[in-house]
């Protein structure tokens, strides 16, 4: 059963209410919740509460409030993604990968061998909040992701410290993966950065040896988008989180 955040007054004397949005409409819709099931709701000061439905209207739906506790669904690193803009089916898996490792920001990027129209780019952030949203719900996880909108790939880096930057790429790597963590500051973003479908450009890759960026590599096999950042976010969250 996912869970769904609620605000604060949607608390009243030990229920749960929820009328006319769109959580209602999820479970009275979609879910068909009945009488007598349990709900998980989580508010955002990530404050879990099991509730049994006890009243379901046309417009409102009234649960009561069973037990609360606190979720440990959430990441203490700052971990942030950074990401060459993918085809749309590959996009929005990425996305949902993203959110269920644990991601606490997403930074969409235009590099020089996205393959997505950029035309078409202009509305996408919205339909990947709901993705995101989506798999929050799934996931259980206590904290939203954030999207951001839609950048360059030169512009996004001064908004992070140097010895932060982690890029994943097919070749030219300087790294392993422990030394790259070494120096890191653990108080602020650590971004992950992933490329496009056709790797980064030689022109790009110019530009991060000039920087002196960390070139970090997946081993010996070549992943496809949405999965090098579940093996990229995954690796670098099993050495900090567990320190």
């Amino acid at each position: 059963m996912p869970h769904f955040l609620i605000k604060k007054e949607n608390i009243k004397d030990g229920f749960i209410e929820l009328a006319d949005d769109e959580n209602f409409f999820h479970l009275a819709r979609v879910l068909r919740i009945k009488a007598g099931e349990i709900i998980k709701f989580i508010n955002e000061n990530k404050t879990i509460y099991e509730t049994k439905a006890v009243q379901i209207t046309k417009n409102s739906l009234k649960a009561e409030i069973l037990k609360s506790y606190q979720s440990k669904r959430y990441l203490k690193s700052n971990i942030v993604l950074i990401q060459s803009i993918l085809m749309n089916d590959a996009q929005n898996l990425l996305i949902a990968n993203a959110v269920q490792t644990g991601v606490k920001e997403i930074y969409p990027v235009i590099s020089d061998n996205v393959s997505a129209p950029l035309k078409t780019l202009k509305n996408k952030k919205e339909k990947w909040e709901k993705i995101a949203l989506e798999n929050f719900k799934q996931c259980e996880r206590a904290d939203l992701v954030k999207i951001n909108e839609i950048s360059s790939l030169n512009e996004i880096f001064y908004g992070f410290k140097k010895e932060n930057i982690l890029i994943f790429a097919e070749k030219y790597e300087n790294h392993t993966l422990n030394t790259a963590l070494k120096d890191i500051d653990s108080n602020s973003k650590i971004a992950v950065v992933i490329g496009p479908e056709g790797g980064f450009s030689e022109k790009e890759f110019d530009y991060f040896k000039k920087e002196n960026f960390k070139l970090i590599t997946l081993g010996s096999m070549i992943y496809k988008a949405p999965n090098a950042v579940v093996s990229a976010i995954s690796n670098v969250v099993s050495r900090i989180e567990n320190d």
